[in-house]
């Protein structure tokens, strides 16, 4: 039986995180004693890897300050120091796909995603996801989106092809990505990016749920 791969962006496309990002943002920035970007530049960076994202936000600064910024950034405000890092919350449907896709044999899971691995340890140990997911690739060990290197490496760990492999994300970042590692790529209305930003970046299709996402994968299987 030929399998196929689903790779899911995190942040905007399982896990409304965008408060969080936010004020972690913010703090990083008020930590060095800097004005905080305004909300929507923040927001629309989400998915690039942190030094990519400092570098866009803050143009002007040197490679130094970028550095502090970056650390302050991973290591949360302190209010989410506080409740323990905890990984937002899942938009509706989110377990219910991951839960059907994952026990399902015909599919291979994996992450693509800006965040940390160890953020996205976290996710998986709140939601009880670790045997869910075939491959995991961040930001930590990869190039940053929109370079394809997450997706060609999530390919060769799972063996399987580009054209049996389906991107998932919430960003033209996501889309672009696919595009270059010739994949198939689905934008989700509901994340950091609007949809016509997402489909200039190459998306195949536009969903706006997790059911209506559930129904295009059973068509793109046939």
């Amino acid at each position: 039986m030929r399998r196929h791969l689903l790779l899911f962006d995190c942040d905007g496309t399982l896990v409304d995180s965008q408060n969080d990002i936010v004020t972690a943002m913010d703090h990083a920035f008020q930590n060095q004693g800097l004005v905080p970007p305004p909300r929507a530049a923040t927001l629309a960076i989400v998915g690039l890897s942190v030094p990519e994202a400092i570098a866009l936000l803050a143009p002007a600064l040197d490679d130094e300050q970028r550095a502090a910024i970056a650390r302050a950034f991973r290591s949360g405000s302190p209010s989410q120091q506080a409740a323990g890092g905890r990984e937002g919350h899942l938009y509706p449907g989110a377990a219910e796909s991951i839960a059907r896709h994952g026990r399902d044999d015909r599919f291979a899971l994996g992450v693509a995603t800006g965040k940390s691995r160890r953020g996205v340890m976290r996710l998986f140990d709140q939601q009880g996801w670790h045997t869910y997911f075939a491959t995991v690739q961040t930001a930590d060990t990869n190039r940053s989106k929109p370079d394809p290197e997450m997706i060609l490496t999530a390919m060769a760990e799972t063996g399987i092809a580009a054209e049996h492999t389906l991107m998932i994300g919430d960003t033209s970042f996501d889309m672009a990505m696919a595009r270059a590692a010739g994949v198939n790529a689905v934008g989700v209305s509901w994340g950091y990016h609007p949809v016509a930003m997402i489909r200039g970046g190459g998306a195949d299709h536009i969903v706006h749920t997790f059911e209506e996402l559930d129904a295009f994968i059973a068509g793109w299987l046939t």
